[in-house]
């Protein structure tokens, strides 16, 4: 069995899913790793993870009816196969969880009890004890459409569950007209977290002019909002990549922002801010080292799906792929991006298109993709040099280096993987959309 195996039988037998901290440990133990590493690499306690990992080993020898320990994981487990009875189990465990929760389509955020949602327990534990720190400052980068949104709704739910308040600010919210002043920008900031908070907005009360709308916009939030409420706060604020688009604004609130977090370590009020930071593209005004919060705080990237993801996944849509060459088939086609995944899982599940269909119809401007790979036409289209820069990779075999700054814009597009310098196509589907493209 792999470990994914192990796991999908865990639950399978026990009917209900593991611990995030449960998982942390099995698949980290099943790597070979010790206590003390998992402590280092997750931020918990070695003491804390050996009293649940103790509580695991026994559930696991009752569930797998072996004996289970930490030393004999893995090499009691890894040469034996699943059974066809057990198969059936953990096929008939994911179908009674689908008939739960009717077929989504992808795009908007996974809901909390969707079993569509693919779970990364380090990743999602890190976010989990990074908020409860004072002052804290959470990261959250990728490219469009890799999850950032249901990372959040995830972070979010933790929180309230600790009895923190949480607000989430989208920027594609804000019009033009407020982006273009950053008094007005300010104002609508501090009165969008007030509504969200229930608390009448208060804003002429706290404004001053003399002191400038920065200085306005923190007394606001220090004496007002925070000094309101009796529990921390968790701010969201999504999109943040749509203010990059209006440098004179990101040159004053985003060192605004990192001035909160460094205030924190003195000001008790502002201890109760944790600040989650959600961008889908790289920061191209001139900051100043010093000035920009995306050098403080946690950052997070969110990962490819893996092909035991893949497989994982396509169980849940009551597909078994286990011995079959689809889940490598649809993985050398889109790389692992989770959006292109779950749609493919989506239209094959209604049986509308087989997956022979569907891959050769991916590249094309009929396939299941197409919105998606217009919306990087269109792009490129606006920004010549980024189009020039593809097309030199797409047509090289090895990788090529690019410009430093072209080069990164491209991998937060999600479009290039940067490995040793040399840069390369993200997956498949874009070297044959883009190949067949005159623009380029």
């Amino acid at each position: 069995m792999t470990i994914d195996e192990v796991l999908q039988l865990t639950r399978a037998r026990s009917q209900k899913d593991l611990h995030p901290v449960q998982e942390i440990i099995l698949r980290q133990v099943w790597e070979g790793k010790t206590y003390a590493s998992i402590a280092s690499a997750s931020h918990y306690g070695e003491h804390y993870l050996r009293n649940i990992a103790s509580g695991l080993w026994q559930s696991l020898s009752e569930i797998l009816q072996i004996p289970i320990n930490k030393s004999n994981f893995r090499s009691s487990l890894e040469s034996r196969l699943l059974t066809v009875e057990e198969r059936e189990l953990i096929q008939e465990f994911l179908r009674s969880q689908c008939l739960a929760t009717p077929l989504e389509f992808p795009g908007s955020p996974v809901p909390l009890d969707s079993p569509f949602y693919i779970n990364h327990p380090l990743i999602e534990e890190l976010a989990y004890r990074e908020i409860t720190k004072p002052g804290s400052v959470l990261r959250i980068k990728a490219p469009r459409k890799m999850g950032k949104s249901s990372l959040l709704l995830r972070i979010l739910d933790r929180a309230n569950s600790l009895g923190y308040r949480t607000v989430s600010l989208d920027f594609q919210q804000a019009e033009e007209a407020i982006l273009d002043n950053l008094n007005k920008f300010l104002r609508w900031f501090c009165a969008n977290i007030s509504r969200n908070l229930d608390l009448p907005p208060m804003l002429d009360d706290y404004w001053d002019e003399d002191m400038g709308s920065k200085v306005s916009c923190t007394i606001y939030l220090q004496q007002y909002v925070l000094a309101e409420i009796n529990s921390p706060l968790v701010l969201a604020l999504n999109e943040v990549n749509r203010i990059f688009e209006y440098p004179k604004i990101a040159r004053e609130f985003l060192p605004l922002l990192r001035s909160w977090h460094e205030e924190a370590k003195r000001i008790e009020t502002l201890k109760k801010l944790r600040l989650i930071v959600l961008h889908s593209t790289e920061i191209y005004i001139p900051l100043k080292l010093n000035e920009s919060p995306f050098n403080v705080g946690l950052p997070l990237q969110l990962p490819y799906f893996t092909e035991e993801q893949i497989l994982a996944l396509a169980q849940r849509h009551g597909l078994d792929w286990t011995d079959s060459p689809d889940g490598d088939r649809l993985m050398a086609m889109v790389g692992g991006h989770p959006y292109l995944v779950r749609l493919a899982l989506y239209y094959l599940c209604q049986s509308s298109v087989t997956l022979d269909m569907l891959l050769q119809e991916a590249p094309t401007m009929v396939g299941i993709y197409k919105d998606y790979l217009r919306s990087f036409w269109v792009t490129l289209q606006e920004y010549p040099e980024l189009a020039f820069a593809l097309k030199q990779v797409v047509k090289s075999e090895r990788g090529v280096e690019l410009d430093p700054i072209i080069a990164s814009k491209l991998v937060s597009m999600g479009l290039i993987h940067i490995d040793n310098n040399r840069c390369t196509l993200s997956c498949e589907l874009y070297r044959l959309y883009f190949g067949s493209q005159n623009f380029i």
